[in-house]
């Protein structure tokens, strides 16, 4: 097997050659901790709020956690929390909950983003939806909603009928003087959206440039917020979240999105998937990288130099093969809802023989088409000319911005969970994590060609597993109780490697067949808060390509 990881942990305060001692951790934190709490997969360490500087930064320059993969915000009846879904990059089975509860009189703590720049975003998201107000926050203000909103929507007592008033200027001059920096009469204030097409959705930019070159970014989102969160949590585990998730990347990622929810809830609900379906899940899921993949390669090229007719054509025919594909075994074109609690919804499709051999024929002529790819793409100069050395994004701004999937990996930071933290049937199969050290735009793409072969290999030796299957042992589903109901405050915070990234999802149970939180951790969320640091400096040009290089969905950012 080629997953084996071979950078040492080394010798970290709380780590043992069994995993994590959470003792230790609690004594290198010593009074800082109030309380312990049970966590399904990573305890939770309660704190006080004004001691999240402290503890998050003995976390990660003593400890090891260097990533902060989520942030979520909640209301009890007695008090608001906050918690730190803590990582490591090196090793994400090793995972913490630090808990920052506050009193429902007074929600404030103290921010998280001095010690992790993702936090940033994700406490203003608090903030927005749940009211919490984070002391130190380099700038706490709304992120989804209209600055003039009233209320948080995700208080138990926000009054949905109340009305809101959100003024728009009318007929303004787009070249008014307060366009430009009353600092610097030589820069000019640029909106780029949000109905741009190179802005892959709904997505405004608040662009300050000094020239050509940017001088200021900031991604202003919140154009697409479709109450996703709510949404599952209105409906009941075994049934009714299910179809979601195809909606959350709604454009190439359906069945890695699935994953994600299954594997949180079937954690949360001590289900055991049957080898079988596991296989079929990671055929599925495999397929479905690939026509994201396709699909971000050929949006790529279009944004960069804008060949429309060729390359995003191509890329379409080819992303049509594999969608065909996945019709053939989910019933659906995009919108899947094939997998279930336990398992998958049904079998390969009959005969099994055609089926298989539709699969065989498309990842025989990958290898020819890719080739035709990098003439196209790679080898093309212009394309050269725009993507090599812009967008640098450095491995440290990566872990810092919580960044994950080919963004991370496009600048050599070696983190795929599929290999890393396993599950399905990844760990038995041969391939490879596809790294590259350039850090810029043309790294990205790199990493993604790369892995649609990487892809190709799990799915050949999925088919060659499915077709000598056993008969009598094809089981499609575990034996799920109807009505699924978890323990009251079970918690849970699960991921997948999804094609943009790390995809998780946070369950906190309360004894009915209902989430009373569900968190979506979206990669692109995160990826897309990188975006000024790779283009402040750099050419408007190239802040162009920076964002296609991180092949955002507005649909999963806003959620």
């Amino acid at each position: 097997m080629s997953l084996e990881r071979t950078d040492a942990v080394g010798d970290v305060v709380g780590v043992t050659e069994d995993g994590l001692d959470y003792d230790r951790l609690e004594a290198l934190l010593g009074e800082k901790v109030l309380d312990r709490e049970e966590h399904l997969n990573a305890e939770g360490f309660v704190i006080r709020p004004d001691d999240v500087q402290d503890v998050l930064s003995t976390l990660k320059e003593q400890a090891g956690f260097d990533h902060c993969s989520c942030v979520t915000a909640q209301e009890y009846e007695d008090r608001f929390e906050t918690i730190y879904h803590l990582k490591k990059y090196n090793d994400p089975t090793q995972e913490l909950s630090v808990v920052v509860p506050t009193t429902r009189e007074d929600p404030v703590s103290e921010s998280g983003a001095p010690v992790f720049e993702t936090a940033d975003w994700h406490e203003r998201e608090a903030y927005d939806l749940v009211g919490i107000e984070y002391d130190d926050h380099p700038d706490l203000r709304r992120i989804l909603l209209p600055e003039t909103w009233q209320g948080h929507p995700l208080r138990r007592d926000f009054d949905q009928d109340q009305p809101q008033v959100v003024p728009l200027r009318e007929h303004a001059n787009p070249i008014q003087e307060d366009h430009k920096d009353p600092d610097d009469p030589d820069t000019m204030f640029v909106n780029v959206g949000p109905h741009h097409p190179a802005t892959h959705g709904v997505l405004h930019l608040e662009t300050v440039l000094d020239g050509e070159e940017v001088a200021d970014v900031e991604p202003d989102i919140g154009y697409l917020h479709r109450c996703e969160e709510q949404m599952c949590q209105q409906g009941t585990y075994r049934h009714q979240i299910m179809p979601y998730p195809d909606r959350w990347d709604y454009i190439s990622a359906g069945l890695l999105n699935e994953w994600a929810y299954a594997r949180a809830a079937e954690d949360l609900a001590d289900i055991e998937v049957p080898d079988y379906a596991q296989v079929i899940r990671t055929m599925g899921a495999e397929l479905s990288r690939i026509a994201a993949h396709m699909l971000a390669v050929s949006t790529f090229a279009l944004d960069v130099y804008g060949d429309f007719t060729a390359i995003f054509q191509y890329g379409i025919r080819d992303r049509e093969v594999v969608q065909s594909i996945l019709e053939d075994l989910t019933g659906q074109r995009l919108m899947f809802n094939y997998f279930r609690l336990g398992g998958v919804a049904w079998d390969v499709p009959q005969p099994r023989e055609e089926f298989f051999e539709k699969i065989r024929d498309f990842l025989d002529d990958l290898p020819e088409k890719l080739n035709e790819y990098h003439d196209l793409i790679t080898g093309n100069e212009i394309l050269q000319m725009r993507t090599v050395n812009t967008g640098v994004l450095s491995p440290e701004a990566v872990k810092d911005y919580g960044a994950t999937g080919p963004v991370a990996r496009g600048s050599g930071v070696d983190y795929d969970l599929r290999r890393d933290d396993p599950y399905g049937y990844y760990d038995e199969l041969e391939w490879d994590v596809v790294t590259e050290d350039g850090c810029d735009n043309f790294s990205r793409l790199l990493v993604r060609m790369r892995e649609v072969e990487e892809s190709a290999k799990i799915i050949e030796q999925c088919v060659d597993l499915l077709e000598d299957w056993p008969e009598e042992d094809r089981d499609i589903q575990a034996n799920v109780p109807r009505t699924l109901r978890p323990d009251p405050d079970t918690e849970v915070y699960r991921a997948v490697e999804g094609a943009k990234g790390e995809l998780g999802i946070y369950i906190r149970a309360d004894g009915t067949d209902k989430p009373a939180r569900f968190k979506i951790r979206s990669p692109c969320f995160s990826n897309l808060q990188t975006l000024p640091a790779m283009s402040e400096g750099e050419y408007v040009a190239d802040m162009v390509a920076s964002l296609g290089s991180l092949d955002i969905v507005l649909g999963e950012v806003d959620r």
